[in-house]
């Protein structure tokens, strides 16, 4: 072979052509980016779908706390409601006895509250000898029913009445004080 016609050879090659090298190269460059694009769409189409995914975890997150934010709303109207009630209820007028001694052997019983008692009645009365304790009887705030009660040998003033009226079923135990004088 003779070198002085390599450089003729050279040029006679295909990939010598101008134009088919610069397509080669062009297509090559083309290849290139392609492929990066095509790992940038995939890198792309991923965090994407963790946005996504994020998203819907914040809004899972967000349901939650307004279910949560309900729910203590409604706890503390529920609270308030029962605080009013207990409030009111408190502050309710409500009739109070009690037994003073009077004189010998008189005792008062006094409605020291602070609404009217009716139909007051002493559910188990003293063997004692008593007067004024038998029929039912109404009292006002602050009023006084005067009844008697004399112990006999068989027959002690009993330490505790118990009374009844309307809006108190149970019977309520009065203390009865000592005689004085």
């Amino acid at each position: 072979m003779n070198w002085g016609d390599t450089r003729r050879w050279v040029w006679s090659l295909p990939w010598t052509n101008f134009g088919a090298v610069l397509a080669v190269l062009l297509a090559t460059a083309a290849l290139i980016v392609s492929i990066r694009a095509q790992r940038d769409g995939r890198r792309s189409a991923n965090a994407a779908e963790e946005s996504v995914k994020e998203a819907r975890r914040s809004g899972d997150a967000a349901v939650r706390s307004a279910v949560a934010a309900e729910l203590t709303l409604a706890d503390q109207q529920r609270a308030a409601e029962e605080q009013r009630a207990a409030e009111a209820e408190a502050n309710r007028p409500r009739p109070a006895l009690s037994i003073e001694h009077s004189r010998k052997a008189v005792w008062q019983l006094i409605n020291t509250g602070t609404a009217t008692a009716r139909q007051i009645r002493c559910t188990e009365l003293p063997t004692a000898m008593a007067r004024g304790l038998e029929g039912p009887i109404s009292l006002e705030p602050g009023e006084v029913s005067e009844f008697m009660m004399a112990a006999s040998m068989g027959s002690p003033i009993p330490p505790v009445l118990r009374f009844v009226w309307d809006g108190q079923d149970q019977p309520l135990p009065l203390r009865v004080p000592p005689r004085v004088g």
